[in-house]
């Protein structure tokens, strides 16, 4: 693949919602050679629109190039996919046909249970692992606002070891106005956003509030910090343990008076929009009880968003 700056080197970006459309913008920034696949529904705000990012004083605009499922004609030499994981098995039919044997595909999603459908789909050689943190919720006008400065990604083989491709798709994405890193062991840097992402998630969904709104009552300060107990014990059961300063920096996180602080998981039931709940909560419980490891607050959360996703279900 040539990465080189004058255009060479064709990125596919599957989803152009609150983290797709983000380091999208900003690989097209960036002088990369971006197209956003996207459904008919979001070509058409994007087209009237365009893409725009607000939020933390940043007022950005561009013109994405955009197509849909019937209109790929060929591969694409890296493919990052950002979709809910409930529009995953569409996706991987959707992008199939711009997969070719040099293309990598780096996931965006959380939780582990996607890189299996895409392993069985793709094979294992074709799919990096992929960790991304950002803070950006897409408004009523389908407009990206950022919630907070951090943008993040973070890449790497799943096997642990370097190649050649690894580095090609890190320079290809790099210097584009995000941080960029490549990950010695990317399964275990997946498996301690895992831990960070459900801890947040079932805080927020559990309570129905913000970190602030739920440290601020009685008995709402040690909530947090039970449940990433059970997220760190689950994590560590899988061969993967949180450092010490991770646990840290999230116990502060989720116990921090004031907080505005919400999960994307609790903004999506308080819309009344289906979740993830089974990729991220549901695989991550099977996998407690696999290991023999307890979590009865992580087993509320997830019976309550089964309760929202049945409800939301049935509605449609």
């Amino acid at each position: 693949m040539d990465t080189s700056q004058d255009g060479a080197g064709r990125i596919l970006i599957v989803g152009a919602g609150a983290t797709g459309g983000f380091f999208g913008a900003r690989l097209v920034q960036a002088g990369r050679d971006v197209t956003f696949l996207v459904r008919p529904h979001r070509a058409a705000v994007l087209g009237e629109r365009g893409l725009r990012i607000t939020g933390l004083g940043e007022r950005t605009l561009i013109e994405p190039r955009l197509i849909t499922a019937e209109e790929i004609t060929g591969a694409y030499d890296v493919i990052l996919l950002s979709v809910k994981a409930t529009e995953l098995a569409q996706a991987i039919e959707n992008v199939a046909p711009a997969v070719g044997q040099g293309t990598s595909i780096v996931p965006f999603l959380n939780g582990m249970a996607h890189l299996d459908a895409l392993n069985a789909r793709f094979g294992a050689a074709s799919v990096l692992g992929g960790v991304v943190k950002v803070a950006t919720t897409v408004n009523a006008d389908g407009d990206i606002v950022r919630l907070a400065p951090m943008a993040e990604l973070v890449i790497g083989e799943q096997s642990g070891q370097s190649s050649e491709r690894l580095m090609d798709v890190y320079e290809l994405l790099s210097a584009a106005g995000f941080d960029t890193a490549v990950a010695a062991d990317i399964i275990t840097a997946m498996w301690h956003k895992w831990a960070f992402i459900i801890t947040v998630g079932a805080l927020t969904c559990l309570a129905r509030g913000s970190v602030g709104e739920i440290v601020a009552v009685p008995g709402g300060s040690g909530l947090g910090p039970a449940i990433l107990a059970e997220a760190a014990a689950v994590s560590a059961a899988a061969g993967h343990p949180v450092p010490a300063g991770e646990l840290d920096a999230i116990t502060e996180m989720v116990t921090q008076s004031g907080s505005g602080f919400t999960s994307s998981m609790y903004r999506d039931v308080v819309a009344g929009r289906p979740t993830e709940a089974e990729h991220v909560f549901g695989d991550f419980v099977a996998r407690a009880r696999a290991l023999s490891v307890s979590t009865p607050l992580l087993d509320l959360a997830t019976l309550q968003l089964r309760v929202h996703q049945r409800r939301i279900t049935k509605a449609s």
